[in-house]
């Protein structure tokens, strides 16, 4: 039992590991090779875990750059992601970056050592960009792109299974203010557009946070908080988030719980709403 890392097979073919942070990626089997859909914070050795869960060679893709999604990169050596968000991967790189967002543990939870964080490194980036297929043998899974949490943020189509692997795409807390990686309100709107016309081909979202599938119903949803925002007819709800004053599209209780029932909702800062 690994003291870093938790899994559970959710799909056939399809493992989910969490890491220390709360923090969620995916490991895709196929008959030829298996897709780890991002690499956690770098925190302890998940290539090492990894190994124990496939014999199959592995390719590590990024749905975006952040700190908690892409800390293997560093010990992989390379990556798939979009081109977008390499500038980030290396911003959040910073092993005290990737270290404080592990630190907060509960009282008695295994606490790790600075010295467990995989130090950075020269990584090879190769391009994933939307509508890209990446083919495990019996198994594709397709990239679409959706701008907005960052510039270069992907989601991963399994039509087989009929899920969409979305990291931070589109959830309960969906942050479009992390400065200059975000995109404005009006950009995100579009791409959750263009996500939307793959609804036909899946039937529920697996993020990278929290163990709950998520209905696409949850795209709609956004969708119209968008609108809202744009009309300057949401809730306005003040907040700070990683550090950035913001608002909350809709208003909500603990544990991102709207208070008008509705699933998604968007953090954003006045000043990028168009553009």
């Amino acid at each position: 039992m690994s003291k870093f890392f938790t899994s559970e097979v959710i799909l056939p073919g399809v493992t989910r590991i969490g890491g220390l942070g709360g923090e969620l990626c995916y490991l895709v089997e196929g008959s030829e090779k298996a897709l780890l859909i991002d690499g956690l914070t770098g925190v302890g050795s998940l290539k090492a875990f990894v190994r124990e869960l496939t014999d199959l060679p592995v390719e590590l893709a990024l749905t975006h750059g952040h700190v908690d999604h892409a800390g293997a990169s560093f010990e992989y050596g390379a990556c798939r992601l979009h081109p977008a968000d390499v500038g980030l991967l290396y911003d959040h790189g910073d092993p005290q970056i990737r270290f404080g967002f592990v630190s907060n543990r509960p009282e008695g939870a295994f606490m790790p050592k600075f010295e467990d964080v995989v130090p950075p490194c020269a990584v090879k980036t190769y391009p994933l960009v939307d509508g890209d297929v990446i083919d495990l043998g019996g198994r594709k899974i397709e990239a679409i792109g959706v701008p907005g949490h960052t510039k270069g943020t992907l989601v991963f189509l399994d039509r087989d299974a009929r899920v969409v692997f979305s990291g931070d795409a589109c959830n309960v807390n969906t942050l479009l203010c992390c400065g200059p990686y975000s995109t404005s309100v009006e950009e995100y709107r579009r791409s959750l557009e263009h996500f939307a016309s793959f609804a036909d081909a899946f039937d529920v979202l697996y993020g990278g946070h929290g163990p709950v599938a998520v209905p696409k119903s949850i795209i709609p949803d956004a969708i119209e908080l968008c609108d809202r925002i744009l009309a300057g007819a949401d809730d306005k709800m003040p907040a700070e988030m990683m550090g950035n004053r913001c608002l909350y599209a809709a208003r909500f209780t603990g544990m991102f719980r709207r208070e008008d029932g509705g699933l998604a909702n968007i953090a954003y800062v006045p000043e990028h709403i168009r553009g």
